[in-house]
Protein backbone atom coordinates (compact mmCIF):
# COMPACT_ATOMS: atom_id res chain seq x y z
CA UNK A 1 0.00 0.00 0.00
CA UNK A 2 1.48 3.50 -0.96
CA UNK A 3 2.72 5.21 1.90
CA UNK A 4 0.33 8.69 2.02
CA UNK A 5 2.93 10.53 2.80
CA UNK A 6 4.36 9.90 -0.54
CA UNK A 7 2.60 12.27 -3.16
CA UNK A 8 3.18 12.32 -6.37
CA UNK A 9 4.86 15.34 -7.47
CA UNK A 10 3.24 18.07 -10.06
CA UNK A 11 2.61 17.09 -13.98
CA UNK A 12 4.52 20.12 -14.72
CA UNK A 13 7.61 19.84 -11.92
CA UNK A 14 8.18 16.50 -12.65
CA UNK A 15 8.85 16.70 -16.40
CA UNK A 16 10.60 20.32 -15.53
CA UNK A 17 13.20 18.31 -13.48
CA UNK A 18 13.52 15.52 -16.09
CA UNK A 19 14.39 18.33 -18.65
CA UNK A 20 17.18 19.93 -16.38
CA UNK A 21 18.44 16.46 -15.84
CA UNK A 22 18.54 15.85 -19.79
CA UNK A 23 20.02 19.52 -20.55
CA UNK A 24 22.73 18.47 -18.24
CA UNK A 25 23.23 15.09 -19.98
CA UNK A 26 23.13 16.97 -23.72
CA UNK A 27 19.40 15.56 -24.36
CA UNK A 28 17.12 17.38 -25.94
CA UNK A 29 14.22 18.35 -23.91
CA UNK A 30 11.65 16.66 -26.25
CA UNK A 31 13.89 13.70 -26.23
CA UNK A 32 14.00 13.79 -22.49
CA UNK A 33 9.67 14.27 -22.06
CA UNK A 34 9.15 10.86 -24.54
CA UNK A 35 11.71 9.33 -22.29
CA UNK A 36 9.99 10.09 -18.72
CA UNK A 37 6.83 8.99 -20.73
CA UNK A 38 7.96 5.66 -21.98
CA UNK A 39 9.80 5.09 -18.65
CA UNK A 40 6.14 6.10 -17.12
CA UNK A 41 4.27 3.85 -19.60
CA UNK A 42 6.70 0.83 -19.27
CA UNK A 43 6.58 0.65 -15.56
CA UNK A 44 2.62 1.04 -15.31
CA UNK A 45 2.29 -1.93 -18.07
CA UNK A 46 4.77 -3.95 -16.02
CA UNK A 47 2.66 -3.27 -12.86
CA UNK A 48 -0.54 -4.22 -14.19
CA UNK A 49 0.61 -7.61 -16.44
CA UNK A 50 2.78 -8.45 -12.82
CA UNK A 51 -0.11 -8.12 -10.64
CA UNK A 52 -3.63 -7.29 -11.68
CA UNK A 53 -6.06 -9.26 -14.14
CA UNK A 54 -8.89 -7.37 -15.38
CA UNK A 55 -12.03 -9.17 -15.62
CA UNK A 56 -14.59 -9.05 -18.90
CA UNK A 57 -16.36 -6.08 -16.47
CA UNK A 58 -13.66 -4.00 -16.46
CA UNK A 59 -12.84 -5.21 -12.34
CA UNK A 60 -8.87 -5.10 -11.88
CA UNK A 61 -8.12 -8.28 -9.81
CA UNK A 62 -4.86 -7.96 -7.69
CA UNK A 63 -2.93 -11.23 -7.14
CA UNK A 64 0.55 -11.88 -5.88
CA UNK A 65 2.32 -14.97 -7.26
CA UNK A 66 4.97 -16.66 -5.56
CA UNK A 67 7.52 -19.67 -6.14
CA UNK A 68 7.33 -22.70 -8.34
CA UNK A 69 6.23 -25.90 -8.82
CA UNK A 70 2.95 -27.11 -8.33
CA UNK A 71 0.17 -24.56 -8.46
CA UNK A 72 -2.07 -23.62 -5.19
CA UNK A 73 -4.27 -20.87 -5.29
CA UNK A 74 -6.15 -19.35 -1.83
CA UNK A 75 -9.47 -17.81 -1.68
CA UNK A 76 -9.78 -15.25 1.14
CA UNK A 77 -12.34 -14.64 4.00
CA UNK A 78 -14.47 -11.90 4.03
CA UNK A 79 -13.67 -8.64 5.14
CA UNK A 80 -9.86 -9.82 4.39
CA UNK A 81 -7.45 -9.97 1.42
CA UNK A 82 -4.79 -12.43 0.23
CA UNK A 83 -2.34 -11.16 2.91
CA UNK A 84 -4.45 -13.14 5.21
CA UNK A 85 -2.98 -16.40 3.76
CA UNK A 86 0.71 -15.16 4.24
CA UNK A 87 1.59 -17.35 6.52
CA UNK A 88 0.72 -20.54 4.62
CA UNK A 89 2.05 -18.90 1.19
CA UNK A 90 5.97 -18.58 3.04
CA UNK A 91 5.68 -21.81 3.83
CA UNK A 92 4.19 -23.66 1.06
CA UNK A 93 6.52 -21.46 -1.49
CA UNK A 94 9.80 -22.55 0.45
CA UNK A 95 8.30 -26.48 -0.02
CA UNK A 96 8.41 -26.28 -3.69
CA UNK A 97 4.73 -24.68 -4.32
CA UNK A 98 3.77 -22.23 -6.66
CA UNK A 99 1.44 -20.11 -4.23
CA UNK A 100 -1.15 -17.40 -5.72
CA UNK A 101 -3.34 -15.44 -3.69
CA UNK A 102 -5.79 -12.84 -5.24
CA UNK A 103 -7.70 -10.06 -3.75
CA UNK A 104 -11.49 -10.67 -3.99
CA UNK A 105 -13.42 -7.97 -6.14
CA UNK A 106 -13.85 -4.83 -3.18
CA UNK A 107 -11.59 -6.01 -0.94
CA UNK A 108 -8.07 -5.23 -0.74
CA UNK A 109 -5.94 -3.87 -3.55
CA UNK A 110 -8.48 -4.84 -6.00
CA UNK A 111 -11.24 -2.76 -7.44
CA UNK A 112 -14.05 -1.53 -5.42
CA UNK A 113 -16.37 -2.50 -8.26
CA UNK A 114 -20.44 -1.54 -7.44
CA UNK A 115 -21.79 -4.65 -9.16
CA UNK A 116 -20.92 -8.19 -8.90
CA UNK A 117 -20.28 -8.46 -5.18
CA UNK A 118 -22.04 -11.84 -5.23
CA UNK A 119 -20.68 -15.32 -5.17
CA UNK A 120 -21.44 -16.26 -8.87
CA UNK A 121 -19.00 -13.41 -10.00
CA UNK A 122 -16.85 -13.79 -7.22
CA UNK A 123 -16.56 -17.63 -8.92
CA UNK A 124 -16.54 -15.97 -12.26
CA UNK A 125 -13.47 -13.57 -10.98
CA UNK A 126 -11.22 -16.64 -9.62
CA UNK A 127 -11.90 -18.59 -13.29
CA UNK A 128 -10.50 -15.42 -15.21
CA UNK A 129 -7.43 -15.10 -12.25
CA UNK A 130 -6.88 -19.04 -13.25
CA UNK A 131 -7.29 -18.77 -16.57
CA UNK A 132 -5.53 -16.03 -18.06
CA UNK A 133 -2.48 -17.54 -15.73
CA UNK A 134 -3.22 -20.79 -17.48
CA UNK A 135 -3.54 -22.74 -14.14
CA UNK A 136 -3.19 -26.62 -13.92
CA UNK A 137 -3.53 -29.12 -11.54
CA UNK A 138 -4.65 -26.73 -8.79
CA UNK A 139 -5.15 -27.28 -5.47
CA UNK A 140 -7.45 -24.42 -4.52
CA UNK A 141 -7.37 -23.44 -0.50
CA UNK A 142 -10.20 -21.53 1.01
CA UNK A 143 -11.25 -19.86 3.75
CA UNK A 144 -14.44 -18.80 5.16
CA UNK A 145 -16.31 -16.63 2.63
CA UNK A 146 -13.52 -18.21 0.58
CA UNK A 147 -14.63 -21.93 0.54
CA UNK A 148 -17.84 -20.53 -0.73
CA UNK A 149 -16.07 -18.95 -4.06
CA UNK A 150 -14.31 -21.96 -4.49
CA UNK A 151 -17.61 -24.41 -4.27
CA UNK A 152 -19.21 -21.57 -6.41
CA UNK A 153 -16.63 -22.21 -8.80
CA UNK A 154 -16.26 -25.65 -8.93
CA UNK A 155 -20.00 -25.47 -9.36
CA UNK A 156 -20.36 -23.56 -12.20
CA UNK A 157 -16.96 -24.12 -13.87
CA UNK A 158 -15.69 -27.61 -13.34
CA UNK A 159 -12.72 -28.98 -11.78
CA UNK A 160 -11.04 -29.39 -15.36
CA UNK A 161 -7.88 -27.43 -13.77
CA UNK A 162 -8.46 -28.65 -10.42
CA UNK A 163 -6.33 -31.78 -8.48
CA UNK A 164 -7.73 -30.93 -4.77
CA UNK A 165 -9.68 -28.57 -2.81
CA UNK A 166 -9.05 -27.52 0.78
CA UNK A 167 -12.05 -25.50 2.85
CA UNK A 168 -10.82 -24.16 6.12
CA UNK A 169 -13.57 -22.95 8.72
CA UNK A 170 -15.42 -22.36 5.36
CA UNK A 171 -18.87 -20.90 5.31
CA UNK A 172 -20.81 -24.01 2.98
CA UNK A 173 -23.12 -25.47 2.52
CA UNK A 174 -25.76 -22.04 3.81
CA UNK A 175 -24.99 -19.94 7.02
CA UNK A 176 -28.79 -18.54 7.12
CA UNK A 177 -31.49 -20.09 9.14
CA UNK A 178 -34.54 -21.25 6.63
CA UNK A 179 -36.94 -24.17 6.22
CA UNK A 180 -34.30 -26.69 4.70
CA UNK A 181 -31.41 -25.42 7.39
CA UNK A 182 -33.22 -25.09 11.05
CA UNK A 183 -29.54 -25.14 12.68
CA UNK A 184 -28.47 -21.94 10.54
CA UNK A 185 -27.94 -18.58 11.98
CA UNK A 186 -31.17 -16.27 11.75
CA UNK A 187 -31.27 -13.06 9.54
CA UNK A 188 -30.72 -11.06 12.86
CA UNK A 189 -27.39 -11.45 13.12
CA UNK A 190 -26.43 -10.60 9.54
CA UNK A 191 -28.98 -7.94 9.52
CA UNK A 192 -26.81 -7.15 12.63
CA UNK A 193 -23.68 -6.95 10.98
CA UNK A 194 -24.69 -5.05 7.99
CA UNK A 195 -26.14 -2.28 10.92
CA UNK A 196 -22.74 -2.67 12.68
CA UNK A 197 -20.71 -1.86 9.28
CA UNK A 198 -23.05 0.89 8.17
CA UNK A 199 -22.74 2.89 11.59
CA UNK A 200 -19.45 2.19 12.40
CA UNK A 201 -17.36 0.01 10.11
CA UNK A 202 -13.89 0.58 12.18
CA UNK A 203 -15.14 -0.33 15.64
CA UNK A 204 -17.18 -2.73 14.52
CA UNK A 205 -13.84 -4.61 12.91
CA UNK A 206 -12.10 -4.26 16.20
CA UNK A 207 -14.43 -6.14 18.08
CA UNK A 208 -15.04 -8.76 15.09
CA UNK A 209 -11.63 -9.39 15.68
CA UNK A 210 -11.23 -11.00 19.46
CA UNK A 211 -14.16 -13.54 18.10
CA UNK A 212 -12.41 -13.90 14.59
CA UNK A 213 -9.40 -15.28 16.46
CA UNK A 214 -10.70 -16.45 19.99
CA UNK A 215 -9.00 -13.69 21.68
CA UNK A 216 -12.64 -13.44 23.97
CA UNK A 217 -11.64 -16.93 25.61
CA UNK A 218 -10.62 -17.68 29.05
CA UNK A 219 -6.79 -18.49 28.38
CA UNK A 220 -6.38 -17.04 24.76
CA UNK A 221 -3.02 -15.99 23.85
CA UNK A 222 -3.92 -14.17 20.24
CA UNK A 223 -1.16 -11.05 19.83
CA UNK A 224 -1.99 -7.32 19.57
CA UNK A 225 -0.44 -7.68 16.07
CA UNK A 226 -2.98 -10.27 15.50
CA UNK A 227 -5.49 -8.17 16.10
CA UNK A 228 -4.36 -5.25 14.32
CA UNK A 229 -3.57 -6.82 10.96
CA UNK A 230 -7.35 -7.92 10.77
CA UNK A 231 -8.27 -3.96 11.15
CA UNK A 232 -6.09 -3.18 8.67
CA UNK A 233 -7.08 -5.52 6.39
CA UNK A 234 -10.70 -5.25 6.88
CA UNK A 235 -10.34 -1.16 6.44
CA UNK A 236 -9.25 -1.87 3.47
CA UNK A 237 -11.99 -3.39 1.71
CA UNK A 238 -14.94 -1.45 0.48
CA UNK A 239 -17.62 -0.56 2.25
CA UNK A 240 -20.19 -1.30 -0.22
CA UNK A 241 -18.18 -4.56 -0.99
CA UNK A 242 -18.01 -5.31 2.28
CA UNK A 243 -22.08 -4.73 2.99
CA UNK A 244 -23.20 -6.49 -0.19
CA UNK A 245 -20.84 -9.63 0.52
CA UNK A 246 -22.52 -10.25 3.67
CA UNK A 247 -25.65 -11.37 1.99
CA UNK A 248 -23.56 -13.10 -0.60
CA UNK A 249 -22.05 -15.31 2.36
CA UNK A 250 -24.59 -15.78 4.25
CA UNK A 251 -27.93 -16.25 2.05
CA UNK A 252 -26.17 -18.25 -1.11
CA UNK A 253 -26.86 -22.30 -0.75
CA UNK A 254 -23.82 -24.31 -2.07
CA UNK A 255 -25.45 -27.66 -1.49
CA UNK A 256 -25.85 -28.37 -5.36
CA UNK A 257 -22.17 -26.85 -5.34
CA UNK A 258 -20.64 -29.58 -2.57
CA UNK A 259 -22.32 -32.60 -4.63
CA UNK A 260 -20.38 -31.68 -8.03
CA UNK A 261 -16.54 -32.10 -6.08
CA UNK A 262 -14.88 -35.00 -7.67
CA UNK A 263 -11.55 -34.45 -6.34
CA UNK A 264 -9.77 -34.93 -2.90
CA UNK A 265 -11.03 -32.63 -0.58
CA UNK A 266 -9.87 -31.76 2.90
CA UNK A 267 -12.33 -30.02 5.29
CA UNK A 268 -10.73 -28.09 8.35
CA UNK A 269 -12.31 -26.42 11.30
CA UNK A 270 -12.06 -25.24 14.94
CA UNK A 271 -14.47 -26.14 17.05
CA UNK A 272 -14.54 -23.49 19.14
CA UNK A 273 -15.40 -21.32 16.02
CA UNK A 274 -17.59 -18.16 16.77
CA UNK A 275 -18.30 -17.00 13.86
CA UNK A 276 -18.95 -20.15 11.19
CA UNK A 277 -20.34 -22.53 13.96
CA UNK A 278 -18.89 -26.18 13.11
CA UNK A 279 -21.99 -28.22 13.30
CA UNK A 280 -24.09 -26.11 10.53
CA UNK A 281 -20.94 -25.85 7.62
CA UNK A 282 -18.14 -28.34 7.98
CA UNK A 283 -19.89 -31.43 9.73
CA UNK A 284 -22.63 -31.25 7.29
CA UNK A 285 -20.37 -30.28 4.02
CA UNK A 286 -18.61 -33.84 5.05
CA UNK A 287 -21.46 -35.36 4.31
CA UNK A 288 -22.15 -33.70 0.74
CA UNK A 289 -18.62 -33.93 -0.92
CA UNK A 290 -17.54 -37.57 -2.13
CA UNK A 291 -13.84 -37.78 -1.51
CA UNK A 292 -13.75 -35.71 1.92
CA UNK A 293 -11.14 -35.80 4.84
CA UNK A 294 -12.31 -33.41 7.58
CA UNK A 295 -10.50 -32.93 10.39
CA UNK A 296 -11.57 -30.57 13.17
CA UNK A 297 -9.26 -28.66 16.12
CA UNK A 298 -10.85 -29.07 19.68
CA UNK A 299 -10.70 -25.36 21.31
CA UNK A 300 -9.96 -23.59 17.92
CA UNK A 301 -11.53 -20.26 16.58
CA UNK A 302 -12.45 -18.88 13.32
CA UNK A 303 -8.92 -17.27 12.15
CA UNK A 304 -7.21 -20.53 12.87
CA UNK A 305 -4.81 -20.15 10.06
CA UNK A 306 -3.16 -17.71 12.00
CA UNK A 307 -3.87 -18.93 15.48
CA UNK A 308 -2.99 -22.42 14.77
CA UNK A 309 -0.36 -21.70 11.63
CA UNK A 310 1.92 -24.35 12.01
CA UNK A 311 -0.74 -26.91 12.69
CA UNK A 312 -2.79 -26.02 9.37
CA UNK A 313 0.69 -25.47 7.62
CA UNK A 314 1.53 -29.02 7.97
CA UNK A 315 -2.17 -30.14 7.36
CA UNK A 316 -1.87 -28.50 4.05
CA UNK A 317 1.61 -29.71 3.11
CA UNK A 318 1.09 -33.59 3.74
CA UNK A 319 -2.70 -33.30 2.03
CA UNK A 320 -0.52 -31.79 -0.57
CA UNK A 321 1.83 -34.93 -0.80
CA UNK A 322 -0.76 -37.41 -0.48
Amino acid sequence: MRDPTELPLPRRNFLGGGVGIAAALGLSAAGAATSIHAATDNRRKETNTMSTITTKDGTEIYYKDWGKGPVVTFSHGWPLNADAWDGQMLFLAQNGFRVIAHDRRGHGRSSQASSGNDMNTYADDLATVIEVLDLKGATLVSHSTGGGEVARYIGRHGTTRVARAVLIAAVPPIMLKTPANPEGLPMEVFDGIRAGLAKDRSQYYKDLALQFYGANRSGAKVSQGTLDQFWVWSMQAGLKNAYDCVKAFSETDFTEDLKKFDVPTLLVHGEDDQIVPVLDSSRKSARLIKRVKDVYYPGAPHGLTATHQDQVNAELLAFLQS
